[in-house]
Order: C-alpha cells, then structure tokens, then sequence
C-alpha cells in the first residue's frame, strides 16, 4: 500500500479546491495516502473533500486560538488515522505538532517543511507588538529543526538556514507552482513607456518603505517612467501618497486576477523585489515566465534565483540609494531589460516542476525519513 502522509499547517483552503491545487493534490493521491490538516478560509468552504479536515476560522483572536488548538488537532488526527509521517509546513507549526505527537504517544516522524526564515513572521509581518512573539518563534524554530525527524527545504537559501543550526536538510527541492497563466504564450515585447512593477502584500517584510522612498529619488531622472503597485496591507498609505504625489506617473491597484498579473508584468519593463525577507519567491519565477527582468534586493531568496547581470539587478537590502540608482539604470540604459529578461526566460526552467515531480520527491522524502515504502 501507498505510506500515509499527514500534512498539517494553517495554509487557509477552500472547497472545491482550485483547478492547480486540484492537480497537486491528484498527484500526491497517486504515491501517497494524504490527508490534510489545515484552516478553512472564512466563509468560503462550500463542498466536502474527504482528503480535507478544516478547521473554521474563529470569530476573533483566529491565529492565537488556531495555534493554541494545533497540538490537540495533530494529536488527535495521529490516533485516529496513524499516518506514517507527518509533514508540517513551518518551524513553530512543527514545534507544536511534536508536541501534539508527545500527546498522542505516537511515533510518527515529524517532516519540517521550511519554507522561509522562520524568525521573519514575526519581525517583519503584520503589527509591530508581534516582534514581542520573536524570542518565542526562535525557540521554537531552533527546536523544530534539531527535534523533527527529517527537514525538507526549497532553495539554498533555506538550507543555509538549516545547516547553521546543524542540521543537514533530507531533501531541497522546489514546489509545484501553477505556471500556467504565465507560460501559455510568448513573453510580450517591452513596453514603449518604461515601468516598474511591484506585485505583492504591503507589510514591512516587502520593504514598501524601501521602494516607495527609492522612487521618489529615482523618479526625477526618469521623467516618463512609471511605477506600478499592486497589492494590499497595513502599509496602504505609502502607495497612496505615491499617487498623490506623482499624479499620472504612479497606480495602485488593490488586488488583481492570476492572468491580470500576467498582463501587468507584460505591461512592465522589470519587477521590482526589494523584500527584507523571502523564501524562494514565485512571483519571480512568474516574470521569468513573461521575459521580465527583477530587481531585487540581496535578501533571503533572492539572490538563490536572480543572478546580477543576467537575469536582473541585485542591490543591497533596505538601501534605497543602491535601489534608486537600480532602478534608473533599468528604465534608462539601453538594451539591458532587454538583455536581462532574455536571460530571465532562459531560467525559468530551473524553477518549474509539475506536479508529479513534486508528488514524486514527496514520496522520496517521506520513504527517506521513515523507511517505509507502504503500510501492511
């Protein structure tokens, strides 16, 4: 028989799932019994999935409360379903998951899944009180990498993180990502009016301080660029006074489809990526797709995927001089997004894997980590 896998995390689903999570979750079911332990989005879980338990958001304090209940949650799925691993996306996430194991009196090996610096949620997302949570997530951090019983990590980056706390990763390999709205036709020729686009969540990890005050240095040398901002958060009033202060020259839109944010990096001559943190970050992979050079900043995973001079242009983090002058130089030097982007189409392959390349280096880290190649 197939080993059973038991993936817990607070990733948020809805049902039906989507068509490309559809496709994940079909390929796993072909080398792996896999049943999911995660959030439901609010108000959006309309049908059943027996592969799904879902756990409906609370009507306030949802993130305290879900994480107060994980432990409980995984120690009950392990007795009931008695997976032969359990894989849990996130340090602390994994930290709680031993602990619902401890409860459960079961053996079950814990999978870390690590899909980014595990101390960023905390220091860069979301309301400044959450850094107080900071020497809590790196406790728990440090002790899910040295406890779990396998670590399975995306890109170089993630692995550096790993290794620093002695421990070598069982597995490094991409996800599948849905590439498709991206890839079904041939990368746009550049725009005749040079523009920047950011794509993204307005937090502080995206560094939206950082870009915004770049492009007010950047701006006045390039008098028919533009900067396109796309995303939502608790930093909305940047990208507002952007508007405001460079009438005509600077949009923002809220939120946009999958294939509207093909059509806007389309409509961009590069990417900008200043991010103080990041795990191997698709919307990168998805300009790659579309021939669009990145800017982005030597932080996190970045520099795993954007080579300077051949695929974009790397700049310090938080420098938003270094950005500024980035930035001029890719609206304004001939020939090079050009030259860039050809160099970002040739890359994307590295990045891609479907989802049955995904399913079947799952299976190879579970049988890796257990020793089982199915249950009697």
């Amino acid at each position: 028989m197939k080993p059973a896998l038991l993936m817990a995390s607070r990733t948020r689903y809805a049902l039906p799932l989507s068509t490309s999570l559809a496709r994940k979750f079909d390929a796993l079911g072909e080398v792996l019994d896999v049943h999911v332990l995660a959030a439901a989005r609010r108000g959006e879980v309309h049908a059943r999935d027996p592969r799904f338990t879902l756990v409906r958001p609370s009507p306030a304090l949802d993130g305290p409360l879900f994480y107060l209940r994980f432990p409980f949650l995984v120690a009950g799925a392990l007795r009931r379903r008695r997976p032969d691993a359990l894989l849990v996306q996130g340090a602390p996430e994994t930290a709680l998951a031993l602990l619902g194991r401890a409860l459960a009196r079961a053996r079950t090996p814990v999978i870390l899944d690590l899909h980014g610096d595990p101390g960023a949620p905390t220091r860069l997302y979301g309301s400044p009180r959450r850094r107080l949570l900071s020497p809590v997530a790196d406790m728990l951090a440090r002790y899910a990498v040295r406890h779990a019983d396998g670590v399975r990590t995306l890109s170089p980056f993630t692995t550096d993180i790993v290794r620093g706390l002695g421990v070598e990763p069982a597995a490094e390999f991409v996800a599948f990502m849905d590439l498709d709205a991206f890839s079904e036709r041939a990368p746009e020729p550049l725009p005749p009016r040079p523009e920047l686009l950011f794509v993204g969540v307005l937090e502080r990890y995206k560094a939206v301080d950082v870009i915004a005050e770049a492009w007010r240095r950047a701006a006045p040398q390039v008098p028919d660029g533009r900067l396109h901002i796309v995303g939502e958060g608790t930093m909305r009033e940047l990208p507002e006074r952007l508007v405001t202060d460079f009438p005509g020259r600077v949009r923002w839109t809220p939120r946009l489809t999958t294939p509207e944010v093909a059509a806007a990096i389309d409509a961009s001559t590069a990417l900008l990526l200043a991010s103080r943190s990041e795990g191997l970050p698709r919307i990168v992979v998805e300009a790659f797709c579309r021939g669009r050079a990145v800017l982005g900043a030597r932080a996190g995973g970045i520099p795993d995927i954007v080579v300077d001079g051949e695929n974009g242009l790397l700049v310090p983090a938080e420098d938003a001089d270094a950005l500024a002058a980035a930035m001029v130089r890719m609206l304004t030097e001939p020939g090079l997004a050009e030259r860039l982007g050809g160099g970002a189409r040739r890359d994307v392959e590295r990045w891609r894997a479907t989802p049955e390349e995904h399913a079947r280096r799952t299976r190879e880290l579970v049988d890796r980590v257990t020793g089982v190649g199915g249950r009697a």
